[in-house]
């Protein structure tokens, strides 16, 4: 049985994610190795409300702030070839990548 790569990418800067996301996928498909994905995980909502007077008195006004975690997962053949390439994609500061070996 083959063994398999778990990619892994997490962002709060959808672009940027997508950009990596693309890249991985087309050196995948220029090696010509089995590729499952990538798969978009449900987004995370952060929501911070603060208040929106500096003396808080009066009426309570809050202001919201959100920070979206967006998510992808990408399963590809394990191919030495492809993982060396796959360690030269330059990777923008906000996008982070776990990659797992599974068998």
């Amino acid at each position: 049985m083959a063994n398999k790569v778990r990619i892994r990418l997490w962002s709060v800067n959808v672009n940027n994610l997508n950009y990596v996301v693309s890249q991985i996928v087309d050196i995948a498909k220029k090696a010509g190795i089995n590729i499952r994905g990538p798969i978009p995980l449900p987004t995370k909502r952060l929501v911070v409300p603060t208040l929106v007077p500096p003396h808080g008195e009066g009426t309570k006004v809050y202001e919201k702030w959100e920070m979206r975690v967006h998510k992808r997962v990408i399963d590809i053949a394990a191919d030495e070839r492809v993982m060396r390439q796959l360690m030269r994609v330059r990777v923008p500061d906000d996008v982070y990548i776990e990659i797992e070996l599974l068998r």
